[in-house]
């Protein structure tokens, strides 16, 4: 029987909502940690999503949109 084994692969879809996250967050000027804190999540998860390895769920898609002052639109365009 093969081995399986779990591999990292960010879907074109995160990517893209990561790299959103990112520019909102670098706009406003504040590190990982800064926006991370202000969502209530932890600087690691939120690393994970602006780099499309994490599939966020629709609580912290709206954590961070609040966070980050924006609608939760705004994440997605």
């Amino acid at each position: 029987m093969p081995s399986r084994r779990l591999s990292f692969q960010a879907t074109a879809h995160r990517r893209a909502f990561g790299d959103q996250v990112r520019r909102l967050r670098s706009e406003a000027g504040w590190t990982q940690e800064q926006l991370a804190e202000r969502a209530g999540v932890h600087r690691s998860y939120l690393a994970a999503v602006e780099v499309g390895g994490r599939n966020p769920t629709l609580d912290v898609i709206v954590k961070l949109a609040n966070a980050l002052h924006v609608p939760v639109r705004d994440l997605f365009s």
